[in-house]
């Protein structure tokens, strides 16, 4: 992040549209060529509270939030007294005039009421004085507005477009724009405004999934929200279950019959589908399951955000089976990694869980287009066999993945059973066979191993100063690692995309090279630090943790360096 970069805030409460200004204002922010990070702050409720977006605008990459405000956009007079104190050397406060008492030199009282033909467009009216107080591409915003709002009716789309002219207006009217707005940045090629929750649905996409079985559970609904958005078009079944319990069970048994299914959810909900994981490890059922982190434990802070149910996805589940955790830390890596989860849990045919939370999973920031044609072919079922007759499912061979043909696709016969069963698929309790079939399933873990994707290393070889992480406090380290670097240090940076299984090799050198390690994680207890001890014995020297709800951020991590 840049020095000339821009800090907005929106705040206001629940219902009074926050997240469409925030949303049109993301999208037209990265439409006029800026680097940005969008995360939400929102509350437990449906109306009322206090809720707020941020918005870093920036020509460079915006790799974590920040703490201050430039512009300030008060929805409500509660806005203005919770932030006021947040913001930095020439910011200012744009309000409705009858929520602002004072006259101020930092306020910009903007008499809404006045501009607007009724209250419902007000949210319409800030973002446009906000537009002009950014000097942002005028035009961009009303072709926005009419792609996204102009689907309504045609009296309700006239009323935006005049709402958002008479905020532009004002401002240049009876004020100034700020100061020192970045230039955008010279952009090649298409950009999307993008979540990681969209990202991950995409990914599900691209890799064929169509079957989403789900019970609402923030932060992972969106998940599920926008695979069902696009149901008919690609053919996906998006099934809102009457409990977890029912939506891993739907899941499990769609993926039996062919479907490639995916089961978005959080803690409490990850934490009711455990013996539905099990029943996939015994199966052998390809099953991906999107684990949206929240603080807990019970309902914790349900809107807010931790890396606290690591352990919980390693351990889930009664028995010993395989299967595979994968982290992301940014849009990118949320589509590239599901599309991976889909594809492993084929290939392997074991549970694959991918790791998100509420940050990352809300947060919105400027993605290149996804290219689909250079995506690897996705592992698929068989559907048919030379010689049915001599099908079993659960066949010894094949180094513990054994062929899976679907059933009711040929003359074979497909047996399984929830109990320890025989190759061909029939409950079994000879106790011999019990041992074959289990080293038989924990033999797969080869296959997740030779698939695991590497940690991303960067910075020197042998650093004086080495930080690890995983999932989304990747941005937090890497920025922190660019500033120390500012400063003349040594500092290299380790961040896991996946955590399980982990191939030592991979990044074990470069923790025992470093002169000095600590692993920074949005829990109190330091999880994967302790995973990588429990696998390798290696110690890191420090912790830096962050469990207060907020995500992780550079400011945080050179606090508890120092």
């Amino acid at each position: 992040m840049s020095e000339s970069a821009i800090q907005i805030r929106i705040g206001g409460e629940a219902g009074q549209g926050l997240e469409t200004v925030g949303q049109l204002l993301a999208r037209g922010l990265v439409r006029c060529g800026y680097e940005i990070l969008v995360s939400q702050n929102y509350m437990s409720r449906i109306r009322g509270g206090h809720n707020f977006f941020s918005v870093v605008m920036d020509n460079e990459p915006v790799l974590s939030p920040a703490s201050g405000v430039d512009l300030l956009i008060a929805m409500n007079g509660e806005t203005v007294i919770r932030h006021r104190g947040e913001l930095r050397e020439g910011g200012h406060i744009l309000a409705d005039a009858s929520q602002v008492e004072e006259d101020a030199e930092d306020v910009l009282a903007v008499p809404f009421s006045e501009l607007v033909p009724e209250k419902l467009y007000t949210n319409t009216a800030a973002l446009g004085s906000a537009a002009a107080l950014l000097q942002l591409d005028r035009e961009i915003f009303e072709n926005l507005l009419r792609e996204v709002l102009g689907g309504k009716s045609e009296d309700a789309a006239k009323k935006n477009a005049d709402a958002f002219a008479g905020g532009h207006s004002w401002i240049l009217d009876n004020s100034r724009p700020l100061q020192g707005p970045p230039s955008p940045a010279l952009q090649q090629g298409e950009r999307l405004a993008m979540s990681g929750n969209q990202a991950i649905a995409l990914g599900a996409m691209a890799a064929g999934a169509n079957f989403c079985s789900f019970y609402p559970m923030t932060p992972s609904t969106g998940v599920a929200l926008n695979l069902a958005a696009q149901a008919e078009e690609l053919g996906i079944v998006a099934e809102q279950a009457e409990d977890e319990i029912a939506a891993v069970n739907m899941a499990i048994g769609a993926s039996f019959a062919g479907a490639r299914s995916i089961v978005p959810t959080s803690g409490g909900g990850f934490s009711l589908m455990a013996e539905g994981i099990s029943l996939a490890g015994m199966t052998e059922t390809p099953l991906v399951i999107v684990l949206g982190q929240r603080p807990g434990p019970a309902t914790g802070l349900p809107t807010r955000t931790e890396q606290g149910d690591l352990q919980l996805a390693l351990y889930s589940g009664h028995g010993e089976f395989p299967r595979a955790v994968l982290t992301p830390g940014t849009p990118e890596e949320c589509f590239d990694l599901t599309y991976r989860a889909l594809d492993l849990a084929e290939r392997s045919q074991s549970p694959v869980m991918v790791l998100t939370d509420q940050y990352l999973a809300d947060s919105i920031r400027a993605v290149a287009l996804f290219s689909l044609k250079d995506l690897p072919e996705t592992t698929k079922p068989g559907t048919e066999t030379e010689k049915p007759e001599e099908y079993v499912r659960y066949a010894f061979d094949q180094g513990g993945v054994s062929h899976r043909l679907l059933p009711g696709t040929g003359t074979h016969l497909v047996v399984a059973d929830s109990d320890e069963h025989t190759p061909d698929g029939h409950i079994t309790e000879d106790l011999s066979v019990r041992t074959r079939m289990v080293d038989k399933r924990l033999a797969k873990r080869r296959v997740l191993e030779e698939n695991a994707v590497p940690p991303e290393m960067d910075g020197p070889e042998e650093p004086e100063l080495l930080l690890l992480t995983w999932g989304s406090s990747k941005g937090a380290v890497l920025r922190a690692a660019s500033d120390l670097r500012k400063q003349g240090r040594s500092v290299g940076t380790l961040h896991f995309r996946q955590v399980c299984p982990l191939v030592p090799e991979q990044f074990l050198p470069r923790l025992r090279s470093a002169g000095r390690t600590v692993c920074v994680e949005g829990n109190a207890t330091g999880q994967l630090a302790r995973l990588i001890r429990q696998e390798t014995g290696f110690t890191v020297d420090r912790l830096i943790h962050r469990y207060d709800g907020l995500p992780m951020d550079a400011e945080t991590i050179h606090a508890q360096l120092d």
